[in-house]
């Protein structure tokens, strides 16, 4: 039943096996298995001798028989069956050692893919993340690095002991009978086909199966998600969206029914198939040793060598199956160390002197990354890539913000701002033109020193899945209880803290959602003022805000702009009244510039959205929302 189950086992994979692969496929994995060189030969020799016991004790098994047939001495026997259990207990010490070796090997290997893959991942820019979806990312990590290491040991281990075995149990088998071993091998064919077609149609049931668990687990993460769940409490019909669910679970229980009888009648089948080849042996072998050509012990031996005979010939059948599918993962696992990172540190990057930090923008122009230079169509699910993007959207921007200066984008939502916001911090580089930061080239920077110069805070305020402590300390590993306390409390986030049973160990939830919206934005200006940047982007911080917590946020953003140099995106202009320089952005192009009374009185698009504004928000408002600008 094993020699079964391996062949139906490799049939099904090779209705899945891959025609080509690309060039140097092989060499990139023989570049991770080099670190593993000195296990691979242990484990290795291992497995030939592993293979050579298999083949002894039938020999030694035949051995007992002809003595006990023949009369000879009772010793012989307990000394034959000795050596069998020796053989035992060496096969099993060998196969222990093995098994170390080759979970070192493998695990070693997930390792170092892992690693591989993470810190790549680590160096994409932010259009990688923008297009790909991270299920389909995470699956890299997981299913097929796990996939390569398993197929890689297993295929490895496998061939070298298939070969061996077969080897071995042939040439004795001749030796013992060659008309008994070729009358075995006739029945192979027999043993094969079914396996063949019975394996396709394995494999299509196991395709769909995973089709419907993939749908389930989208369905899962994506309704069990807290912005999911709650877009299905607003507007979603509980009892389809069971039904639903429940309508895919039912068809990978069916299926699952399905998969279950066909392996057994499988099974059950080909084991019959391998008992009428093992009638065949002592039919045959049973004549023979009556007529006077061969002895009882012959005959069980070549009975019991049927079986690594069989092992390894089906085996092997399928060995280009199990190595095309081992490279498979790991082709796709170095499809996505291929993809290059946009953004990359020069080997000369310098760092930023002490003191404060100006940021000027010189004829910046910059157009997004096209689909085809930041991602991969598999990694987007989809079956070709968006043919759009590359179309330039912004057009000569010039700006200047001295040390210590607040300089203001406003303008209609895509305008530009918040593109022009994200070149300041790398998190992509432009077409030309240039960003310094201090008089530098922001490409001539290292990347802590970006880190440690710009601090930016976003309008979602995104958390880990952590405590407090934790989510703070990000920005800033080293810091001390007392100074996370200083942050929290400039925040205005210190009380409510306090209040909390576990303090600062208390866990925020994922995408910190246990927080109302203003104090989750307050978190992250706690976690800026503890990074403590000399540059400091706003965007668009306090939009989604009840004016409450916007009152309180914006009262914490003062204190996280005092002294720093900023560049602040704004929905409502009153909170930049106060701004050193306003900049109006129209269609990727800075249209105004100067300050709050300048441009009022210039009566262009300034003035026209602040009249605007000002009409739609009302008085009260606008007088709650000044804590920045004063």
């Amino acid at each position: 039943m094993d020699n079964a189950w391996m062949l139906m086992r490799g049939s099904m994979r090779s209705a899945d096996a891959p025609r080509s692969l690309r060039p140097g496929t092989v060499s990139r994995i023989v570049t991770f298995a080099r670190p593993h060189w000195r296990r691979l030969i242990v484990f290795l020799l291992l497995t030939v001798i592993s293979a050579v016991l298999a083949v002894s004790t039938p020999l030694l098994a035949g051995r007992v028989v002809d003595t006990i047939v023949s009369g000879e001495d009772a010793s012989i026997v307990v000394l034959l069956a000795l050596a069998i259990a020796g053989i035992a207990i060496a096969d099993a010490g060998i196969g222990l050692a093995e098994r170390w070796q080759s979970a070192h090997i493998g695990e070693g290997l997930i390792y170092d893919l892992r690693r591989a893959v993470f810190e790549h991942v680590q160096r994409m820019p932010i259009a990688f993340f923008n297009r790909t979806r991270t299920g389909a990312l995470v699956s890299r990590l997981n299913n097929d690095v796990i996939g390569a290491q398993r197929t890689f040991t297993a295929t490895l281990s496998g061939f070298v002991t298939n070969i061996i075995q077969l080897a071995l149990s042939l040439v004795v088998m001749m030796t013992l009978s060659w008309q008994v071993t070729l009358c075995a091998l006739v029945l192979l064919p027999i043993f094969v086909l079914p396996a063949r077609r019975i394996g396709r149609k394995m494999a299509d049931l196991q395709r769909d199966a995973a089709t419907h668990n993939a749908t389930m687990t989208t369905q899962m993460t994506e309704r069990f998600s807290a912005p999911g769940a709650t877009l299905v409490k607003l507007f979603g019909r509980p009892v389809a969206e069971a039904d639903e669910f429940g309508e895919r679970a039912g068809k990978v229980r069916d299926i699952g029914i399905r998969t279950a009888m066909l392996t057994r009648w499988f099974l059950t089948s080909l084991t019959l198939v391998s008992s009428l080849a093992l009638a065949l042996v002592y039919g045959l072998g049973g004549w023979l040793a009556i007529g006077g050509d061969l002895r009882a012990g012959t005959v069980v031996s070549l009975a019991l060598l049927l079986t690594r005979l069989y092992t390894p010939l089906t085996a092997l059948a399928n060995v280009r199956v199990d190595v095309m599918t081992a490279l498979v993962s790991f082709e796709r696992i170095f499809e996505v160390l291929d993809v290059k990172p946009r953004i990359t540190e020069k080997p000369d990057a310098t760092s930023l002197p002490d003191g404060p930090v100006s940021v000027e923008f010189e004829n910046v122009r910059f157009s997004y990354p096209s689909a085809e230079e930041v991602s991969l169509a598999s990694l987007e699910e989809v079956a070709t890539l968006d043919t759009r993007g590359g179309e330039e959207v912004l057009h000569g921007v010039d700006l200047h913000a001295a040390a210590g200066q607040m300089v203001a984008l406003v303008g209609s939502s895509g305008a530009g701002k918040s593109t022009i916001a994200s070149l300041v911090p790398r998190l992509y580089d432009v077409d030309s033109g240039s960003v310094r930061l201090g008089g530098i080239d922001v490409r001539d920077l290292r990347f802590d020193t970006l880190r440690q110069t710009v601090g930016v805070v976003t309008q979602d305020g995104h958390l880990f899945h952590d405590t407090i402590r934790a989510n703070l300390a990000y920005a800033r590993p080293e810091a001390s209880d007392k100074e996370i306390w200083s942050a929290l409390r400039r925040a205005r986030l210190d009380d409510l803290v306090l209040s909390l049973a576990d303090g600062l160990d208390t866990v925020v939830g994922e995408r910190g959602y246990r927080l109302s919206g203003g104090e989750r934005q307050r978190l992250t200006i706690a976690r800026l003022l503890l990074a403590r940047p000399r540059v400091v982007v706003l965007d668009e911080a306090t939009a989604h805000l009840d004016s409450e917590s916007e009152t309180a946020v914006s009262a914490a953003l003062a204190d996280a702009l005092d002294g720093r140099t900023s560049i602040v995106i704004a929905h409502r202009l009153s909170t930049v009244r106060a701004a050193d320089q306003i900049l109006v952005v129209e269609d990727g192009t800075i249209v105004e510039r100067g300050t709050h009374e300048e441009l009022l009185g210039a009566s262009g698009r300034y003035a026209e959205l602040y009249r605007t504004q000002f009409a739609t928000d009302g008085p009260k408002n606008d007088e709650a929302l000044d804590s920045v600008a004063s």
